[in-house]
């Protein structure tokens, strides 16, 4: 399960990342991008191998010492977020404030660090020893401001959550209850560190208990704040996909008065390859395809009809529309003569952007059937 947690970790930073290079000067996407951040490179340093490797190079107990500074960053940041999100005139004030506590916990956490004998934090939380003072205090220390930061950060994330709509809402509340149950979990761990620096013993099943419920909460954190990011990606890509069939689909349509009307396609607005590049998208192209059809079918409606009947050319069905169209376009190759004026064609039942495109496409469907 920690391998899925570290996987999920990776993916929302990179992809929070991303957002904050898209708008670098937003508070609240600078600080999600910074917490996930800090969380996925201390769940790095946390492994076996990123452990060994750090305490190599710096010294025995040095890649505990970052993994937890990095856990303060990851709560403080969080913390941040929801000052900023709530644009309150005091939310920078706040965060400075909350800044000054995280850094007087790392000092402190630091110190105690560099104080103890070498190999004494080194050791898995379960079997190090806590009656050694630096020990204790370091655990218990960074345990309470990391179960303090999570807790107000899960309050705040029930707030919103009621407040909120779907699908906003539920991330929040699967948010809200991964901090909530983080926070439970770094208290009792906490306790446990208070009752083993007295000289006591805490079973091997409760502590194991404390670090699976650590495990789950983190995950279900991850889940929830990137569980909007994930459906808005779904509902893009089902867009994508579906501009793109349809793109296709008007192939047939905008063929026939492409080759009747050749200055009716719409080129890049110039030849720079940024240009001809974002031209190539799916989105533009359906727009741009769109486009060319109805000013084609505006163009090309006087030759459709006579003098009495455009009544009933609102009226055809696709398939009749299709061979009128058909029949056009081989009397303006042959040189016909431009009638008086444009009469409207495929018109759309509803003021909808996807009722204009059904009609299309189904006259488009009918010049494929009728080719």
């Amino acid at each position: 399960m920690a391998n899925y947690l570290l996987l999920i970790t990776a993916a929302a930073t990179v992809w929070r990342l991303y957002l904050w290079s898209r708008a670098p000067h937003d508070a609240p996407t600078r600080s999600v991008a910074l917490t996930l951040l800090s969380l996925s490179l201390s769940n790095t340093v946390a492994r076996p191998g990123g452990a060994s490797g750090l305490d190599i190079v710096a010294g025995h107990d040095i890649a505990k010492l970052v993994q937890n500074l990095l856990l303060l960053l990851a709560c403080y940041f969080l913390m941040c977020f929801y000052l900023y999100s709530a644009e309150r005139p005091t939310a920078r004030r706040r965060a400075r404030a909350e800044g000054v506590v995280v850094a007087l916990v790392s000092v402190t956490i630091t110190l105690a660090a560099v104080t103890v004998s070498p190999g004494a934090l080194s050791k898995p939380f379960r079997t190090v020893d806590m009656t050694i003072p630096q020990v204790a205090f370091f655990y218990l220390c960074a345990g309470l401001y990391i179960t303090y930061a999570i807790g107000v950060a899960g309050w705040w994330s029930a707030g919103y959550a009621r407040k909120s709509s779907r699908p906003h809402a539920t991330g929040l509340w699967m948010t809200a209850i991964g901090l909530g149950t983080m926070a439970v979990a770094c208290a009792v761990r906490a306790v446990f560190v208070a009752v083993r620096f007295c000289g006591g013993s805490v079973p091997h099943k409760l502590t194991t208990l404390a670090a699976l419920l650590l495990v789950v909460s983190g995950l279900l954190f991850m889940v929830g704040i990137t569980y909007s990011g994930v459906l808005a990606r779904i509902t893009a890509t089902r867009l994508w996909l579906r501009r793109r069939r349809d793109h296709r689909r008007l192939a047939p349509l905008w063929q026939l008065l492409i080759e009747v009307y050749p200055e009716n396609q719409l080129r890049p607005a110039s030849r720079t390859p940024w240009d001809q590049w974002r031209a190539r998208g799916v989105h533009r192209r359906y727009h741009r395809r769109i486009v060319e059809c109805r000013d084609g079918l505006v163009h090309i409606s006087p030759y459709l009809v006579g003098k009495d009947d455009e009544a009933d050319l609102l009226h055809l069905e696709p398939v009749q529309l299709a061979r009128r169209l058909r029949r056009a376009s081989a009397a303006i190759q042959k040189g016909a003569p431009v009638p008086a004026r444009a009469v409207p064609l495929a018109v759309p039942q509803g003021d909808e952007r996807d009722s204009d495109v059904d009609q299309l496409i189904a006259v488009s469907e009918a010049l494929r059937l009728t080719a």
